[in-house]
């Protein structure tokens, strides 16, 4: 499509405000780390959900993270919590090689069950967990936070508008500077850890929503001393002559910024693209068009966004829905799938 300038006004987001007909479901959290203590926070100041227990190994820890939040109920089992019939929902936020065992207890137990990203560490046990969660009909979704932000909605609606005109390009970075200590959680291979599933995956994810999954993948990085990759650059092929360029490290920090080009605009988002933060779009055609600027129309800054992911999943469950309807599972597996290729890639050169 032609379009002579951008449009007058940028559309309204479509919030996931709490309060406007979600169910008020009990919350249990598995894994009381630091993801996990900015969650909480965002659910009490910013949800109508409720976090009834919270479970750790470590009961010492379990009862010290619910003290702090306000929790009645502490526990020293993940079985202890999925036991309980007073729990509808199960955030689990333990280091990533775990959540496929977690994911699978809690539907097991027919739990609703937010999943940490990634959801799990490769395709083949993202496949497994969305099977498990069709066949008890329960609703499982990862915590890919970015998906239920306003600038999201709101770029969607830009997107199926086709007022970028055909996407040509994206491209998105992520890297922190992360300690080079042998013993940090990102170092080590056995739980999961490396760049590209605990960083990349958000560039990644981001390429997907715009382009889709894939046609090839190709992977250029190095990798720690332990064994897990520590910096890439993937370039994806898409339909439609599409391409996008996203890169990730754990050596040191870069932009955290995000652009979507097509044939008609560009649209630059500010960093940290996957925050609450702002976005311009800016026009090809017309030199005359004035750059349209979009900022978070909410008090809600940093890990507040988190609190967006909770009234989320309780409207989906309170519609019936077993799935997200903006991430769905087979788009989990999908950019599993594309990691997976991505650090076989890098560990082969």
């Amino acid at each position: 499509m032609e379009r002579d300038m951008l449009p007058s006004r940028l559309p309204e987001p479509d919030l996931y405000l709490p309060g406007t007909g979600e169910p008020s479901l009990r919350w249990g959290i598995v894994g009381p780390g630091w993801i996990a203590d900015e969650f909480a926070k965002a659910v009490r100041n910013h949800t109508a959900q409720r976090i009834v227990a919270v479970a750790s190994r470590s009961l010492d820890r379990a009862a010290s993270f619910a003290t702090t939040h306000g929790i009645d109920l502490a526990l020293g089992s993940t079985e202890q919590l999925l036991a309980r019939p007073d729990v509808d929902v199960v955030y689990v936020a333990t280091p990533q090689s775990s959540h496929l065992s977690i994911g699978l207890a809690a539907i097991a137990a027919g739990k609703h069950v937010l999943i940490e990203k990634p959801i799990t560490v490769s395709a083949d046990e993202a496949q497994t967990l969305a099977d498990a969660a069709r066949a008890a009909g329960v609703l499982v979704m990862e915590a890919m936070w970015s998906r239920y932000l306003p600038q999201t909605s709101v770029i969607r609606r830009l997107l199926a508008d086709g007022v970028l005109g055909e996407i040509r390009v994206v491209l998105a970075d992520h890297g922190q500077a992360i300690p080079a200590d042998p013993q940090h959680r990102l170092h080590r291979p056995e739980l999961g850890g490396g760049a590209l599933l605990d960083l990349g995956i958000y560039p990644v994810q981001f390429a997907s929503m715009v382009l889709g999954t894939p046609t090839r993948v190709t992977a250029v990085g190095g990798m720690t001393k332990t064994g897990v990759d520590a910096y890439s650059t993937l370039v994806l092929s898409h339909a439609r002559d599409a391409q996008s360029t996203l890169y990730t490290s754990i050596l040191t920090r870069t932009p955290i910024a995000a652009v979507i080009a097509g044939s008609e605009a560009t649209l630059s988002i500010d960093s940290v693209f996957f925050n609450p933060t702002s976005f311009t779009l800016s026009s090809l055609g017309d030199p005359s068009s004035p750059v349209l600027t979009w900022s978070d129309p909410t008090d809600l800054r940093a890990f507040d966004g988190l609190s967006w992911e909770a009234t989320a999943l309780a409207r989906f469950v309170g519609e019936g829905r077993t799935e997200s309807p903006v991430h769905m599972l087979d788009e989990n597996v999908s950019i599993l799938a594309t990691i997976d290729e991505a650090r076989g890639q890098i560990a082969a050169s």
